[in-house]
């Protein structure tokens, strides 16, 4: 077999683990890998602000502004004008994403995450490469996208299918 042969097959794999793991997530907790992680930054911090949420999530302030959207709609974060600067909005978790978080199974980046940290820094560091050269490779590398195991639109409301 060639090795560009296996270099796909192993792409492929990880697109399948994660679109596997997206449908599991959607299954069992109506939710996608983004808004899951959305859900765990608000409960980490407590209250955020939609420019900081496009911060962690390293995505665009419109991109979060939907993500909102959908989780407000779906009841699970709240949106309130701050006290101090009624220019800004805060962002809560309300209790149904509280729990919708803890009926949640663990999202996939939470493994790799875990993994990859218990590898040695030159081993995290040609991984890192060698992931940024083939996102490279695919003309990837402007692509909106957020350090979450997910496929797709990252805005939209349904896992990948």
């Amino acid at each position: 077999m060639e090795r560009s042969e296996v270099s796909l097959i192993a792409l492929r794999r990880i697109l399948r683990a994660t679109e596997q793991h997206g449908r599991a997530l959607a299954s069992a907790s109506g939710l996608t890998p983004v808004q899951m992680r959305v859900l765990k930054l608000l409960e980490a911090d407590g209250l955020s602000t939609p420019k900081t949420l496009a911060s962690q999530l390293r995505v665009t302030q419109a991109t979060v502004t939907a993500l909102i959207d959908r989780l407000e709609g779906k009841g699970m974060v709240a949106r309130r004008r701050s006290d101090f600067d009624r220019r800004q909005t805060n962002i809560s978790l309300t209790e149904v994403g509280k729990a919708s978080l803890a009926g949640a199974p663990d999202p996939l980046q939470d493994l790799f995450v875990a993994r990859f940290e218990a590898l040695k820094d030159w081993e995290q560091a040609m991984i890192i490469a060698s992931l940024e050269r083939v996102a490279d490779m695919m003309d990837a590398s402007n692509i909106d996208a957020s350090p979450v195991l997910d496929l797709g639109d990252i805005r939209r409301g349904q896992p990948a299918g």
